[in-house]
């Protein structure tokens, strides 16, 4: 399959609807690329009553001349304005653009703790999805922990499904919450947001500075054992959803060469890149949730379709609520104490089997995975990745395609271009470079 766009987006969540439907109405065809069977990403998840603003997004996506290419993963920029994708039935596809908007969007982060790799223990985004996708959870008693906004808004979701919220546990301390709630007195809606979740779980345990250090079982998950300062505790469960707030999908525009700063996409007020013809909006750009990211998005969209006054104005907008994003960056920042809750004996890549013992000694990220493997299994270093960047101290020193599993038959399907990319391995490279790229 081929097709070519003038303006190509890169992520159906409320970022990239937004800019689909912003360069549409500018008269520019517009394909907007996802690999989810439906609109929404990962916050407007199909499944469940979605909120008023997330059915107005996607009637208007509906309504528009956008293409949507539904269920098509992005795997490789071999060229200057060409993208390959593959389908789940095998099929491939080039597609052509003059420009290109990046809405790829964030996922969760993961750190390795005793018994993390047990069943019915998952990321707390997971067991949401796992529950809207009809996964039966009534009377089921859930823990979730980790730190961020995602962990009340979970929560409350799997009451209302009629989970029994044994605790949440934030390993932020109060006092950050409370600083980080007194600077939203300025957002109303973001507050009553959060006490309608607080709400759904009242008579749940809400601890602060307490994280999960052990999860037991024997076929899956039985209980979990929490500390709090110097007090340590189990708690039975059935289910874990854990989660350390959002890492951005960084790998596209790593691949193309956009400018990333203190692991975010650099942007200027239009939303462009680094690289000439490619914009980005949305969590890529800073983890600023859905208002932000709808508006980054319609910067973008209008900037590539030939608006920049119309662009201006959305700019001005942004740069008001720009503070959120630091605040709630602060507010995540990560407990040092979290280093220690994997055993020499824990799973930190668990698609290669690798545990923490390996990759002590190693002195970096590269160093490792050509070693042990860690971060070479399908998810390519997206879990263990930035659990490795928290424990070590490493970054991923490069990107290179494919950037999801592919089959070999999609590999060679752009076979002219083979050889040419501009991040491919040069002439004589090494057998340990080789291996890298694999």
């Amino acid at each position: 399959m081929r097709d070519s766009f003038d303006i190509l987006v890169v992520g159906a969540g409320p970022a990239g609807i937004a800019a689909a439907v912003s360069a549409a109405a500018c008269g520019k065809r517009v394909g907007l690329v996802d690999d989810n069977p439906a609109p929404g990403g990962q916050i407007w998840r199909s499944g469940g009553q979605l909120p008023p603003d997330a059915q107005w997004s996607i009637a208007s996506l509906v309504a528009s001349s956008v293409a949507r290419l539904q269920g098509w993963r992005v795997f490789d920029a071999p060229g200057p304005g060409l993208l390959h994708a593959e389908r789940g039935d095998g099929e491939s596809a080039e597609f052509g653009y003059k420009s290109l908007i990046l809405a790829t969007g964030a996922r969760e982060r993961f750190l390795p703790f005793p018994g993390w790799t047990l069943p019915n223990v998952m990321g707390a985004g997971g067991l949401d999805a796992l529950v809207r996708g009809g996964a039966p959870i009534a009377e089921k008693r859930v823990v979730v922990a980790g730190t961020g906004p995602l962990l009340l808004a979970v929560a409350a979701h799997l009451a209302r499904h009629g989970a029994r919220i044994v605790a949440v546990c934030e390993q932020a301390p109060l006092l950050r919450l409370l600083r980080f709630g007194a600077q939203l007195l300025s957002e109303p809606a973001k507050l009553r947001q959060g006490a309608d979740y607080r709400a759904a779980i009242r008579g749940a345990r809400y601890l602060t500075r307490c994280w999960i250090v052990a999860a037991q079982g024997r076929d899956r998950v039985e209980s979990v054992t929490v500390r709090q300062g110097n007090r340590q505790w189990n708690l039975p469960c059935d289910f874990v959803g854990c989660g350390f707030h959002l890492v951005p999908n960084l790998e596209l525009p790593a691949l193309l060469g956009c400018r990333i700063d203190d692991g975010l996409v650099s942007v200027d007020e239009s939303m462009q890149t680094s690289v000439s013809g490619a914009y980005c909006a949305g969590e890529p750009t800073g983890i600023g949730g859905v208002e932000l990211a709808v508006l980054e998005g319609q910067i973008a969209g209008l900037a590539a379709g030939g608006r920049p006054d119309e662009a201006k104005k959305q700019a001005r907008r942004r740069r008001g609520k720009l503070g959120f994003v630091r605040a709630l960056a602060q507010a995540c920042a990560l407990d040092p104490h979290l280093r220690g809750l994997p055993t020499a004996d824990t799973r930190v890549c668990r698609c290669e089997d690798v545990r923490l013992v390996a990759l002590q000694g190693h002195s970096n990220w590269r160093d490792a995975k050509l070693q042990t493997r860690c971060g070479m299994g399908p998810c390519q270093g997206r879990v263990c990745g930035p659990a490795a960047e928290f424990l070590f101290g490493w970054r991923v020193q490069s990107v290179r395609p494919p950037i999801f599993p592919a089959l070999v038959s999609s590999l060679g399907s752009g076979s002219d271009l083979i050889g040419h990319h501009p991040n491919s391995a040069p002439q004589g490279a090494s057998p340990e470079f080789a291996k890298e790229t694999l």
